[in-house]
């Protein structure tokens, strides 16, 4: 879910704090998630093109989230190798935000729910092996919260090769 709302406070540097590991959300982390997705399902929503790529047995979703816009992801089941291209406040596994500045290329576990802040224009690629055919497919296999996935109602450009 996106919107523009404010109520994070100050960010820390993400990549010294997780050494380049995103861990599963916590319990309390994950209710703070919740909570800060029911506020930004409150305001008007933000459209996003997702461009998908399935090819050599890898699956990339990425999306550009304007400058000013919230975020909050789907709960992720499955490991992935998440890219952050942009500057943006990042809610993370632990509960506490922290800054990605800049291009950071992350390890991310699976039980993930994670929240964005953009203070510019920031793009966000998941990437995992797969055996998928399908975005659909793919979509149901890192998350159950797939029918919700702002892919499934907003504008796609998808490549498939078949590789």
């Amino acid at each position: 879910m996106s919107g523009e709302i404010s109520g994070f406070r100050g960010p820390y540097d993400l990549a010294a704090a997780v050494g380049g590991i995103l861990g599963p959300t916590t319990p309390a982390a994950l209710a703070k998630v919740c909570e800060l997705e029911k506020r930004v399902l409150e305001v008007p929503q933000v459209e996003f093109t997702t461009h998908h790529v399935l090819h050599g047995g890898v699956y990339y979703r990425t999306i550009c989230i304007r400058k000013g816009v919230v975020l909050t992801g789907a709960l992720i089941k499955i490991p992935t190798t998440l890219v952050v291209s942009g500057k943006a406040t990042v809610l993370i596994g632990d509960g506490e935000e922290h800054l990605v500045e800049g291009y950071r290329v992350f390890a991310a576990s699976a039980g993930r729910k994670q929240a964005f802040i953009t203070h510019e224009d920031t793009y966000i690629t998941m990437s995992f092996k797969t055996n998928a055919k399908t975005v659909e497919e793919a979509e149901a296999e890192f998350t159950d919260d797939h029918e919700r996935l702002m892919s499934r109602r907003g504008v796609n450009e998808i490549v498939i090769t078949g590789e």
